[in-house]
């Protein structure tokens, strides 16, 4: 009988006991799993959304609140911002771009979004079907949108008012989808987007002006109004100097992404730290165990292991014998432990597309689970090394003597 037969074995005669060692390090490695999953992906994901947006400036409010809706579209936002202000920072010689946003409706949960086609561009997001918008009321759909909905190129629907379900309808004025965005793994896989001139055309409408074609044309500068700018600067000084300016010099805020990103990254690790202590408290548990189901294991075995050295058995057999019985709990609990944390993150992930919030997988492998797993055969190896050591010291005679 080899090592790894006789280990099983033995583990197999203490089933209960085996399966709750390795349940219990399975939670503690399944729960690691899952924050590493879930904060990598959020990380990765708030960076792509980010990058190559400098500023954006939205109505005077939380400027954390004008980024989760302007660059995450996450949360509400924090008004509208006139159109001749927005017109005149996109004029100032700090910046170098500028992208507006009109929201304000949605479509089965999914936000409508008024912009240009440089925010397409901006994404670097390919056109899969069809092309984007020309005119008012027409629409091009993300990917999330277009698979959600079922909708292609040539479907119809109305908007509804508000950003979330349960909005009362724009009835009389439905887009076109004219275009399919392929993936692209940022925010514009669950926008619809449009115009910005079909926003306020839709608005107008609302409010009374029946002839949509040209609402957005007859509105005069002062009736327009955008809901956020995303804002690219002209040179590293413009950093010192625009935000200021905004803040001080007109009804508008203007918010770091940089920084409110950080900000929201301490928030939430203060909550994923607690969390990481806890899974480890539940590894360092699972290894104590498994040390006094060993050492336990060992006391029950005396007997059993001088009958083995008088077989032939070396002491660096019986050792490795009780090595082999800890790497063995330990490499079941950390493999089970790695399924559980990726089935998680994958649950979660369903939630979070349901809701409309993001996504995230449990179907990736990422090279630091490596590491997690190394942590638990060596929490195993460590929890049996005193038994072990106690297996290769074994006194045959004094064993055999007392029966």
């Amino acid at each position: 009988m080899n090592l790894a037969t006789l280990t099983f074995s033995y583990l197999r005669a203490r089933a209960l006991h085996t399966a709750l060692h390795v349940a219990l390090l399975a939670l503690g490695i399944g729960t690691v799993t899952l924050l590493l999953l879930a904060t990598t992906q959020f990380d990765q994901r708030m960076r792509r959304d980010a990058e190559g947006i400098d500023l954006v400036v939205g109505a005077k409010g939380s400027p954390m609140q004008i980024i989760l809706s302007a660059i995450y579209h996450l949360d509400v936002p924090t008004g509208n911002i006139a159109y001749t202000q927005a017109q005149a920072i996109a004029a100032h010689r700090a910046v170098k771009k500028t992208i507006p946003l009109a929201l304000g409706d949605s479509y089965q949960g999914f936000r409508i979004v008024g912009t240009v086609h440089d925010y397409v561009a901006h994404y670097a997001a390919k056109v899969g079907a069809g092309r984007l918008w020309e005119k008012p009321l027409e629409a091009v759909l993300g990917a999330e949108v277009a698979a959600r909905t079922g909708y292609a190129v040539g479907a119809k629907f109305a908007g509804a008012h508000g950003l979330g379900d349960g909005g009362d309808a724009h009835e009389g004025a439905e887009y076109v989808v004219t275009g399919v965005l392929a993936t692209s793994g940022t925010v514009l896989d669950r926008l619809v987007l449009t115009s910005v001139e079909s926003v306020w055309a839709v608005h107008a409408q609302h409010q009374g002006m029946h002839d949509i074609a040209d609402a957005a044309a007859r509105m005069k500068d002062e009736e327009k109004e955008f809901t956020a700018l995303l804002v690219q600067y002209a040179s590293p000084l413009a950093a010192a100097i625009l935000p200021r300016y905004i803040n001080n010099n007109s009804d508008m805020q203007a918010a770091s992404p940089a920084s409110e990103t950080a900000r929201l990254f301490s928030i939430i690790g203060v909550g994923v730290d607690v969390l990481r202590g806890f899974a480890l408290v539940l590894v360092f548990s699972a290894g104590l165990s498994v040390f006094i189901a060993l050492y336990g294991a060992l006391n029950e075995r005396r007997y059993d292991l001088a009958i083995m050295r008088t077989l032939g058995a070396t002491p660096g057999r019986l050792m490795m014998l009780m090595l082999a019985e800890g790497i063995m709990l330990a490499g079941a609990g950390g493999v089970l432990g790695l399924a559980l944390g990726h089935g998680f993150a994958e649950a979660v992930g369903l939630a979070l597309r349901s809701a409309k919030q993001g996504e995230m997988s449990g179907l990736i492998w990422l090279p630091e689970e490596f590491l997690l797993l190394a942590m638990a055969l060596a929490v195993g190896a460590i929890a049996a090394l005193l038994p072990a050591w106690r297996a290769y010291r074994t006194d045959i005679a004094r064993t055999l003597a007392r029966g």
